[in-house]
């Protein structure tokens, strides 16, 4: 389908009319997320400690690979979602994403496979993270254009809402599984049950997928040559997304963390994921809509600044206390600031890119960023513990990334209409 087959784009979407985009965004990062706060167990049956020395390491490792696909998804998908349109290119991610996640849950253990097994692994892992890499892109350049000029913060903050949706989905589910399961089921196929309900839901993503309009018209392509790229944004969008990433892996890796570091069983320690995902998933909305309203850079230096004072403490309550209060309480306080942090970003690096480059741009630019700094985070920071010997890492890890971000925000300028407006 070439883009002179596309109508017109449709005049600006309802709230409620764009749940697809979230439905269909929610179900591929619970695909590629639930590797992460399953690791551990992954790990157990992909690379046993007879055969790796430290399987926890490997796993994680095989998390980060999947990142790498992301910056080849985020060039193919994410650059096809500006010559076809929007919705092809959210519909071939959504697709790739459920054959990957399906034939992962149903790849055998090293034990009965050897060898091959984690090799199936990566190819997979590789897999989700090529389809996971061609979505952010199309569906972030939707919701900014089928939102009105003065609610797009809090349209495509269900970007990243929807996004955490799939975390608590993803908490809720591990803590029931690791509630219900002895630790040797849970090994052996209560992380496989994991992945196979988010395939439940994937024929019914892909309807109302199907259902929507499109957004990119005709009238929207531009010769190449013609597109002035926006390179100091380009430079600045890398840094803060860098930042927002290594916050938000950080903060996922509390589930990993507390049951590697602070020794808590699974079911407790995925209390964490459910913390982060509720707070997140209530807080990223009014995050978007305080951003329209006042502007895109305050709520991000306000919050970034917050952050940079409790990263650190956060991290040593938890560690000192070592008790579930502290964990999930300091996860909490670190969610609902990190929410009014990474939306705004999101937004403002999606306004400042121009239309016809905006859906592949912003695929690579996320990509690049998450596959060589968020995708790394949790393997950092479980070599950071492993040569400190501090528990402590995370949070100076987190700490050094806000900064960078925090810079950053200071040089960007100003994209919310609403402000704009007001400045004329």
């Amino acid at each position: 389908m070439t883009i002179a087959a596309i109508a017109p784009a449709p005049a600006y979407l309802p709230l409620r009319k764009i749940a697809a985009v979230g439905v269909g965004n929610a179900l591929e990062f619970y695909d590629f997320l639930t590797y992460s706060f399953f690791s551990i167990q992954i790990g157990h049956c992909f690379f046993p400690a007879e055969h790796f020395s430290n399987g926890l390491v490997w796993s994680l490792a095989t998390f980060w690979i999947g990142f790498f696909a992301r910056i080849l998804g985020g060039i193919i998908i994410g650059r096809y979602g500006d010559r076809a349109g929007r919705k092809p290119a959210m519909m071939l991610s959504f697709s790739l994403m459920g054959f990957a996640i399906t034939a992962l849950a149903l790849t055998p253990s090293y034990a009965q496979i050897g060898v091959a097994a984690p090799i199936l692994l990566v190819l997979f892992r590789l897999l989700q993270g090529f389809a996971l890499g061609g979505e952010v892109g199309p569906s972030t350049a939707y919701l900014i254009e089928a939102a009105p000029p003065n609610r797009r913060g809090l349209y495509v903050a269900l970007q990243y809402a929807t996004q955490d949706v799939a975390v608590l989905a993803a908490g809720l589910i591990g803590f029931a599984l690791s509630s219900l399961l002895a630790p040797e089921a849970l090994d052996d196929w209560g992380w496989r049950a994991a992945f196979l309900i988010g395939v439940a839901v994937v024929p019914v993503g892909l309807a109302v997928r199907r259902r929507l309009p499109e957004t990119l018209g005709e009238a929207d392509r531009q010769p190449g040559a013609a597109v002035q790229v926006p390179w100091r944004l380009v430079g600045l969008g890398l840094a803060l997304l860098m930042s927002g990433t290594i916050c938000a892996y950080v903060v996922d890796y509390m589930t990993t963390f507390a049951q590697d570091s602070l020794q808590m069983p699974a079911n407790l320690a995925f209390g964490a994921t459910i913390a982060t995902g509720l707070c997140s998933v209530c807080f990223e909305p009014i995050g978007g809509m305080l951003s329209d309203r006042f502007g895109r850079r305050p709520v991000v230096l306000v919050a970034g600044v917050l952050l940079l004072v409790i990263a650190m403490p956060a991290f040593i309550v938890i560690t000192r206390l070592r008790s579930v209060t502290a964990l999930y309480g300091m996860t909490a306080l670190l969610s609902v600031v990190q929410a009014f942090f990474v939306a705004p970003v999101l937004i403002a690096l999606t306004e400042g890119l121009p239309k016809a480059i905006r859906s592949g741009a912003l695929s690579i630019l996320y990509a690049v960023s998450i596959a060589i700094f968020g995708g790394s985070a949790q393997l950092v920071v479980k070599a950071l513990i492993d040569v400190t010997g501090s528990a402590l890492a995370p949070g100076g890890y987190m700490t050094l990334a806000l900064a960078i971000g925090v810079v950053a925000m200071v040089f960007m300028r100003e994209t919310a209409p609403a402000v704009l407006a007001r400045r004329r």
